[in-house]
């Protein structure tokens, strides 16, 4: 095996130093939220639409950074995207305000491209690596996101801002590796779709914007049904225009596949919980039982520690899922990932997050993560076509991001809708609707899971126009979402005991 960049496991080296940056990235400002809060004067609220906006910024360039990838090169993209990384973890740390946070958190969404352009060049470069080096970079994924919170949270015990400094280095480290690492397969060529990423863009600022602030205007109000329209008819006007595209961003006939849509659905409700809570569980951990009646009144690094915790659970829970589905089935899985995340939601709600029950829970809703990001990752590259596998798998992280996004915009209205006046503080009803919604929307996904059943490959009727090479290069991954979805190829059903129609 070469030792150079160019291959092996120098490539390999090279290519952990950008994943590692952008494990830190996931990983490190959630801990930190409550006391860069309190430092800034920024309330509950306000903490959770910035963690609402990181989710939207993920949204919206999962697609349009994927897309770019094929048309210019994944190296180059990938340069351009480290480079808005790197840029919006310095403007964050070296000024510091409600502004700077909220424009670096969505420079760093750009993070959603490192691991789908990496794929794109280890496949090309390096094919001998296989599975086993897509391990070792999830491996090295998995580790820094929980690293990556504990030293920020170590960091701003004396300082609440000093956290902030946590991913500087390391996106500079991560933008010295994208510059020396080699071009993957050639550029597809084609034209990018202004129209439709303009139409995809807004309509998902619309709708994530009501979700976020129907609760303030008032949701009979005209700005909410207006804006709540106009989401509606701009995702509209981009479906169309993606059906008739030449060159279209986002292949949505492949929607039209009942697995995959299963899967999808599956994706979302998981996602809407166990991702979009994210935010409000540091808030919650953060908050002063003597101030409130509720909380725990944790510092950064303490509330790190809960988040490695979880991630643990997750990164055990990807580790088990395929050999259980041998035994059980994806069906049973899908199921079960749904059914676990509930129960942890329902442990919080039933206990009114008393301290050790919401630890409990908290570390359900890690273990569901892991295994029902294991089962999905894989079944999304396997109900389609060997040659729409990327196309499928970037259809499934969009379902992931937008699950995640919606979610963080619902408990943010939710928390808007319970404060207590004067102080404007949150009540104990704001978590507890938040848990109940985010438990009622996870047994929704397990129900979905139950209507998966396995069968052969579906391949969506032929574009009106030819859409250029019909291989992809790379799957998709996006920020937060620590398992691959593999070889571009299709593989064998990840199980199908128990799985016939």
């Amino acid at each position: 095996m070469a030792a150079g960049i160019g291959s092996g496991r120098g490539l390999l080296a090279t290519m952990a130093v950008v994943v590692v940056c952008s494990g830190v990235v996931q990983g490190y400002l959630t801990p930190l939220l409550p006391g860069i809060g309190a430092h800034l004067g920024i309330g509950s609220v306000g903490q959770n639409n910035l963690y609402l906006l990181s989710q939207l910024a993920f949204a919206v360039l999962t697609p349009l950074l994927s897309r770019l990838g094929d048309l210019y090169g994944h190296r180059r993209v990938l340069r351009v995207s480290v480079s808005m990384v790197t840029g919006g973890s310095l403007l964050m740390a070296a000024w510091p305000a409600t502004a700077t946070l909220a424009l670096g958190m969505s420079l760093q969404g750009a993070v959603v491209g490192f691991f789908p352009l990496l794929a794109g060049i280890l496949r090309s470069r390096a094919p001998e690596l296989g599975r086993t080096g897509m391990s070792v970079l999830v491996g090295a994924l998995l580790v820094s996101i929980g690293a990556g919170g504990l030293v920020a949270g170590s960091l701003s015990e004396g300082h609440a801002v000093a956290g902030l400094w946590t991913a500087v280095p390391l996106s500079a480290a991560a933008l010295t590796a994208a510059l020396v690492l080699p071009e993957g397969s050639a550029a597809r060529g084609g034209h990018f779709h202004f129209g439709a990423a303009t139409l995809l863009t807004l309509g998902l600022v619309a709708l994530v914007l009501v979700l976020a602030q129907g609760s303030a205007w008032g949701w009979a109000s005209p700005a909410s049904w207006g804006t709540a329209a106009l989401a509606l008819v701009l995702l509209a006007a981009w479906v169309a225009v993606e059906h008739r595209a030449a060159h279209p961003l986002v292949k949505v006939r492949l929607l039209r596949g009942s697995r995959l849509a299963v899967v999808n659905v599956h994706t979302f409700c998981l996602a809407f919980g166990a991702i979009g809570f994210l935010g409000a569980n540091a808030v919650f951990l953060g908050t002063e039982p003597d101030e409130a009646g509720y909380g725990m009144g944790w510092g950064s690094r303490t509330i790190a520690l809960v988040s490695l915790a979880m991630v643990a659970l997750g990164c055990l829970g990807s580790t088990v899922t395929p050999r259980l589905a041998g035994r059980v089935g994806d069906r049973t899985m899908l199921a079960l990932g749904g059914a676990v995340c509930a129960a942890g939601f329902l442990t919080m709600t039933a206990t009114d997050g008393a301290p050790a029950p919401y630890l409990v829970g908290a570390l359900l809703v890690g273990l569901a993560t892991g295994i029902f990001e294991a089962v999905t990752r894989t079944l999304a590259a396997e109900v389609v076509a060997e040659d729409e596998t990327a196309l499928s798998v970037g259809l499934n992280e969009l379902a992931l991001s937008l699950g995640a996004a919606i979610g963080a915009a619902v408990i943010g209205a939710l928390f808007a809708a319970h404060r207590a006046a004067p102080d404007g503080r949150l009540t104990l009803a704001a978590f507890r609707w938040s848990w109940t919604v985010c438990a009622g929307v996870a047994l929704l996904g397990a129900a979905a899971g139950l209507a998966f059943r396995h069968g052969t490959a579906e391949r969506g009727p032929a574009p009106a126009h030819p859409t250029g090479p019909a291989h992809p290069t790379g799957p998709s991954h996006p920020a937060g979402s620590p398992h691959p979805a593999g070889p571009a190829r299709a593989e064998q059903p990840l199980a199908r005991n128990g799985d016939a129609a």
